[in-house]
């Protein structure tokens, strides 16, 4: 069966306080059970997080010795908002909270916001559109990419999410279940260049057997990534276009 996403790694230096501030961004809350900090919504029976949640992309930062380059990341978060007056608040919130204001060519007559976070991680925040407002407050996870298209085959094939729509400088795919957020692939003219900042964990079904999953993304195209990690109990890979991801043990 296909992998589930599970949640957004983010690298920070200090990963506590972007925890933190993602926590307080989103209406969350933050878990820091062991040297990362998992941002996720008090689902539990006591208040505590599930995971892997049935709805949401839950947010684990993990902390790391170099901090962001100047390089603009090439997957970052869009934030929904539900009316015009919602998405001004939420600006000046985040603001409130370390967020500053991005240029990454977006101009000045652009509906949405550009934000990073108080490591620099670029997202936006968008004006109110229809089709995210039942995702909860990530409308997307957005990747820049070359080819669309083979990112949706991809990702379409590696995930159980399903492919929504697809063209040539866009594709997008979310739950079958038609909730939470989307996961967007817009073209770009520039390759990567640099190590992601942000990268999606996918975890297997319980009984499934995550060598075979392993095995099966190799055979779609993804390669395999040392970091440097060592001996661990989850696997790091890169899709088509070099951007990294984890296939975690089975929960």
């Amino acid at each position: 069966m296909p992998l589930r996403p599970v949640h957004v790694n983010i690298k920070a230096v200090d990963a506590s306080a972007v925890g933190r501030f993602w926590a307080e961004a989103l209406g969350w809350s933050a878990y820091s059970a062991g040297v990362t900090t998992y941002v996720g919504p008090g689902s539990g029976s006591d208040g505590g997080f599930v995971w892997p949640d049935p709805v949401v992309l839950g947010i684990d930062v993990v902390p790391v010795p170099e901090p962001k380059s100047p390089t603009k990341n090439r997957v970052h978060l869009d934030l929904a908002t539900t009316s015009a007056a919602h998405q001004t608040e939420l600006i000046a919130r985040l603001k409130a909270l370390g967020a500053t204001p991005a240029h990454v060519g977006q101009g000045d007559d652009v509906p949405w916001t550009v934000l990073a976070d108080p490591e620099g991680n670029e997202f936006c925040v968008l004006e109110p559109r229809e089709i995210y407002r039942a995702t909860g407050p990530i409308a997307a996870v957005v990747v820049d990419c070359t080819d669309p298209r083979a990112m949706a085959r991809f990702w379409g094939t590696a995930t159980d999410w399903t492919v929504r729509e697809v063209a040539d400088d866009h594709a997008s795919l979310r739950s079958a279940k038609n909730v939470g957020p989307y996961l967007e692939f817009l073209r770009t003219p520039d390759p990567k260049t640099v190590p992601d900042r942000l990268h999606l964990d996918l975890l297997p079904y319980p009984d499934d057997d995550k060598e075979a999953e392993v095995t099966r993304l190799r055979a779609l195209g993804a390669a395999d990534l040392d970091l440097g990690q060592g001996e661990v109990p989850w696997t790091c890979l890169t899709d088509p276009e070099g951007h990294e991801f984890c296939v975690l043990a089975p929960h």
